[in-house]
């Protein structure tokens, strides 16, 4: 059994690279997905039917943190919601597995991962019951979105990277007007980032400098894990446990204000390195040598 779970937790996804996932994620959320992977397949069960029912968990979720107060129902909420960042897994890897991935499924995905928080916000404030509640749910909410969005573009960029796939060509979005707004904050960043990926574009090994690039940037993104889903979902148990939901929402505002700020930021100093780069360097000097050594500690 230990073998089995030791395998189920490290399988490769190529979608991910664990070196920037949360450990939530590589240790319980996505081995847990991955275990219910085949049980899936075999039922014939939909990408969309999945999305749909990890939805129904979060809602479920939300009504017990309307009791937040008693310890059992938050530990219900934060139960319920594992259940949900499960499901949220799991969809997409039915969706590849079973090549039925599609824009409509994507918007549904996002959908019910923003309608979760949405309806936890919303319990949470009617519990309170007081106009200062509404008003940082609101507030909360909307940094959130922001949050999470230019996070997930974040993620996107640094992954096709260390596969070594430079875009020259910022991304055309498309499709609902609310995929199309999140997409457009989520690629917002990707103009600035041209002069990075023409120089990457341009090298006479690209994969190896997409490599360098990741190594270098692993320690950023790493530290942008804390804007995930799953802080937020621990952190909501905790301020319940605490005593006042309204610490959740502080942290929100302020502290993941500030960490999305200071990891984009650093993030954008580390393309700048490497976008002043000399084309002449060869990019496996910056893997292997001392070039790479001095690039990192600059």
């Amino acid at each position: 059994m230990r073998g089995w779970w030791r395998t189920v937790a490290f399988a490769a996804d190529p979608s991910r690279d664990p070196r920037i996932e949360a450990l939530s994620n590589r240790y319980l959320i996505h081995p847990v997905a991955r275990a219910l992977l085949p049980v899936a397949l075999r039922a014939r069960v939909s990408a969309n039917a999945v999305s749909l029912a990890g939805l129904l968990l979060g809602a479920a979720a939300a009504a017990c943190y309307l009791r937040w107060e008693s310890a059992a129902f938050a530990l219900a909420g934060l139960i319920l919601s594992i259940g949900w960042m499960v499901a949220d897994g799991l969809d997409g890897m039915v969706a590849r597995a079973t090549g039925t991935a599609s824009a409509a499924g994507r918007f549904l995905d996002g959908l019910c991962d923003h309608g979760v928080f949405v309806l936890i916000y919303v319990a949470l404030a009617v519990s309170l019951g007081s106009a200062t509640g509404w008003m940082l749910a609101i507030v909360a909410g909307v940094l959130h979105a922001a949050q999470s969005s230019l996070y997930e573009g974040e993620r996107a960029r640094f992954q096709r990277r260390a596969r070594g796939h430079a875009s020259t060509t910022p991304p055309v979005v498309t499709g609902h007007w609310l995929v199309r707004a999140y997409d457009r904050l989520a690629t917002s960043i990707d103009h600035g980032a041209l002069p990075f990926e023409r120089r990457m574009a341009g090298d006479a090994e690209p994969a190896a400098f997409g490599q360098a690039y990741a190594r270098a940037a692993v320690p950023v993104m790493r530290a942008m894990t804390v804007l995930s889903a799953n802080m937020r979902v621990g952190t909501i148990f905790a301020a319940c446990l605490a005593g006042s939901p309204t610490l959740f929402w502080l942290f929100e505002i302020a502290v993941l204000s500030i960490v999305a700020a200071a990891t984009i930021i650093a993030h954008r100093r580390v393309e700048r390195r490497f976008a002043a780069l000399p084309p002449s360097r060869p990019s496996a000097a910056l893997i292997a040598g001392a070039a790479y050594k001095e690039l990192a500690d600059r």
